[in-house]
């Protein structure tokens, strides 16, 4: 299936791509021998094969989830320098911050 010079432009266009007239033309016969090769591949008979989701066969190589007792609240805040007891106080990201609903600006 060959793609032509202004399928090409009209892509470039939508993808606000500046092609020079050269860039076109090699875009666009590039894109012909990609489109090419992807319909010679469609001559295969892949009725027998599996479908996959990768090329090579993966494993997960992440060790396993394991719950375990975590630090201290107090040692986690120890070097905080502002906290309340139990969370970090940072200051407000936003000018327009909620009154009354425990931000950092109201410490």
């Amino acid at each position: 299936m060959p793609i032509s010079r202004a399928e090409i432009g009209k892509v470039a266009v939508l993808a606000r791509l500046q092609l020079s007239d050269d860039e076109l033309r090699r875009t666009t016969d590039q894109l012909g021998e990609i489109l090419g090769y992807m319909s010679l591949l469609s001559e295969l008979d892949t009725e027998a094969m599996e479908p996959m989701a990768h090329a090579s066969e993966i494993v997960n190589v992440f060790r396993d989830d394991v719950g375990r007792p975590s630090l201290p609240r107090a040692a986690m805040l120890a070097n905080a320098p502002r906290h309340d007891g139990e969370c970090y106080l940072v200051p407000p990201m936003l000018e327009d911050a909620t009154p009354g609903q425990g931000s950092a600006g109201e410490v």
